[in-house]
């Protein structure tokens, strides 16, 4: 689910945008907090997204990181400061190349079980990036790529509960 707003930035003309955009997943809270926040180089491959990431600082209180990609007009880059606020909750701030971001993630228990992701955020595109895209568009793209975080997050949470059980099965 995505939602569009447009405003002016104070600093130029730039439009910028706010979605707002979620996620299911099966495990509980705690396990889609830590797994959520555990940013490594192989998130490209869990997403299926093309960039390279760098994990360039890890603390206790949050983690900054590099994405770059190539781009048929050449290379996307940001570089994201992710704060953390246990045990439910994290911010995100990107800089980059084509676009900034603002993003409030907060995960929420739902009643039948699993958590619920909900991603509150305003992008605006820089000098060199394209308009802010369509609400519809944006939303196919984000819901796909946490989709896909989705699918690998349920499948890990699924083999640690085997390895705490002691079950091998599938």
């Amino acid at each position: 689910m995505a939602r569009v707003g447009a405003s002016q930035s104070r600093t130029s003309k730039r439009r910028t945008a706010t979605y707002e955009f979620g996620g299911t997943f099966s495990a509980p809270l705690e396990f889609v907090y830590h797994w959520c926040l555990d940013y490594s180089p192989d998130d490209a491959k869990l997403s299926k997204e093309n960039f390279v990431r760098k994990i360039v600082h890890r603390s206790r209180s949050g983690v900054v990181y590099e994405d770059l990609e190539e781009e048929p007009g050449g290379w996307m880059w940001s570089h994201v400061v992710v704060t953390k606020h246990p045990p439910d909750a994290w911010h995100a701030e990107i800089t980059g190349s084509h676009r900034d971001w603002s993003l409030d993630y907060t995960l929420r228990e739902l009643p039948e079980g699993g958590t619920r992701l909900v991603a509150r955020g305003r992008r605006s595109p820089t000098a060199i990036g394209e308009p802010n895209p369509r609400r519809g568009e944006l939303e196919r793209e984000l819901c796909e790529m946490w989709r896909n975080y989705g699918r690998a997050l349920d499948r890990d949470y699924r083999a640690s509960s085997r390895r705490k059980s002691g079950g091998t099965s599938s």
